[in-house]
């Protein structure tokens, strides 16, 4: 049996359970990432996965009679990043947002689906949220896993060369086909022009980095309203120097 998930903070009328089992499966990580960034409508064998495993996927995560799955990140100082799969009767989105116990609010990060916004991470940051060593008994552990789940909320004008690298990598340690991996890596992570937005940046109304895009939610600081010692500590997670 699924363990059910409580959030308080979130949508109150809505049954969450822990969805970390789905990230055993290939099939699961191609639709995640199809379906939030890519194009659904590309023939899942190209990447290794069994059409019919695909659709039967993509059905699952959308179906609006069950509870809704979410997959958690825990990262430094008792912080958690969530991707919840909110399935109402008109409209299938992904929330992205982040929390804390003592918070009593969460910070959105972005949606994707019926209301786009974004993006919700700097590279640096998916980066860390990626790599943090993981100390809690819930949600992912597999820093392939953690990257995949919050790559959708990547937008950041600096993304380093590398990246596609590392996304490729993580893609095929999640079952993509490896001759793919590099090319869907590429469609993903996008090409970043010189000149190109969005930039993040630290203003001094908060430690906690800004995104200049205005369809983002972090155009304002990110979690507004905590304290400023649980802002520092949220700044310093995200820049993985908790």
């Amino acid at each position: 049996m699924a363990l059910t998930v409580r959030i308080p903070e979130y949508l109150e009328d809505c049954e969450l359970i822990a969805g970390e089992d789905l990230a055993r499966e290939p099939a699961f990580w191609l639709a995640h990432l199809l379906l939030t960034v890519g194009d659904p409508s590309e023939d899942p064998a190209r990447y290794g996965v069994d059409a019919s495993v695909y659709e039967e996927m993509v059905g699952r995560l959308s179906d609006h009679e069950a509870p809704w799955p979410v997959l958690r990140v825990p990262f430094d100082g008792g912080h958690t990043a969530y991707a919840v799969y909110a399935n109402f009767d008109d409209a299938n989105n992904v929330d992205f947002f982040v929390g804390h116990p003592e918070w009593g609010r969460l910070g959105y990060l972005g949606q994707c689906g019926a209301d786009q916004a974004g993006p919700g991470l700097s590279w640096t940051e998916l980066a860390a949220l990626a790599e943090t060593p993981q100390t809690s008994s819930e949600g992912l552990t597999d820093s392939s896993q953690r990257l995949l789940l919050l790559l959708p909320m990547l937008g950041d004008a600096e993304t380093p060369p590398e990246a596609r690298q590392k996304v490729a990598r993580a893609l095929t340690r999640c079952g993509i086909r490896s001759d793919a991996a590099d090319e869907l890596a590429t469609v993903l992570v996008g090409e970043q022009a010189a000149e190109s937005e969005p930039r993040w940046t630290v203003t001094e109304d908060s430690p906690i980095a800004v995104c200049s895009s205005r369809f983002s939610p972090r155009h304002v600081p990110l979690a507004l309203g905590i304290t400023p010692h649980r802002a520092q500590a949220l700044a310093d997670a995200l820049d993985g120097r908790g």
